[in-house]
């Protein structure tokens, strides 16, 4: 039995089912089970309904997960963002986390037409595609599926796509340092494809955010990326300030 095993819950300040629920966080492995609530309560010294609670409170906090006929597992924790300009790599290092690529692919095309009208590019006009598994700490995270204008990015394939960042790629080899974007975020599953490139389970809960993004009022870069909804989750600010005018003074917020 670990240190942590041995650490004994007592009547104060903090309830019970709080103490046990911080000893199960720093006991939890992600992908493994927890000890079983019989063997909680022995070790422990605790109630059945302590255990169910701290339990419970985990699980709806997505830290445990319960698997029928199999057992309580701990969940691997969701890497949260702020809504913000920054490329992934940024994201990632701004989290102490070690950011890595697995570039599938970097080809030039005609891109369909919203691609096209998104970028401003003429019927003619070729796009270099570039599709990329971004992964933090080794593990999966999200599938990128960019474009970029072609024309104003001469060789964008001859780069180091998979190593470093992109939006620094943008910034130092042309001079188009992104400044700007228009970003919209709605839910989906993961189908075959997605769910093999991301090494999870079909029909995984993702996040998918379609970006994009200027370079000094220039659009550059049209992406879509579907992020794993059980390793990542968005957080966001909201103000009664940044309703119109006529919403505020209409007193819509209850």
């Amino acid at each position: 039995m670990s240190e942590l095993q041995r650490q004994v819950i007592t009547d104060g300040p903090l309830p019970k089912h709080q103490q046990l629920r911080d000893l199960i966080v720093q006991l939890a492995v992600p992908g493994q089970a927890i000890p079983s609530e019989r063997e909680l309560m022995v070790t422990y010294g605790v109630s059945r309904g302590t255990v169910r609670k701290a339990i419970e409170v985990l699980v709806g906090q997505g830290l445990l997960k319960r698997t029928l006929g199999k057992g309580t597992f701990a969940v691997q924790p969701r890497l949260e963002t702020r809504l913000h300009l920054a490329s992934f790599s940024q994201d990632m290092r701004q989290r102490g986390l070690i950011p890595s690529t697995r570039l599938l692919g970097v080809t030039r095309q005609h891109p369909d037409l919203r691609v096209a009208e998104a970028l401003g590019l003429a019927e003619r006009d070729q796009a270099w595609r570039v599709q990329r598994v971004r992964l933090a700490n080794d593990q999966p995270i999200a599938v990128e599926d960019g474009w970029y204008p072609a024309a104003a990015l001469p060789d964008l394939d001859q780069q180091d796509l998979a190593s470093g960042s992109l939006y620094q790629i943008l910034g130092s080899e042309y001079g188009l340092w992104i400044d700007g974007a228009e970003q919209t975020l709605w839910a989906e599953t993961a189908d075959a494809p997605l769910a093999r490139q991301l090494s999870a389970p079909l029909h995984t809960p993702l996040l998918v955010f379609r970006r994009t993004s200027t370079a000094s009022g220039r659009p550059i870069e049209h992406v879509v990326s579907h992020y794993r909804g059980d390793r990542y989750q968005v957080h966001m600010s909201l103000s009664r300030d940044e309703l119109p005018a006529v919403a505020r003074n209409e007193g819509n917020i209850q």
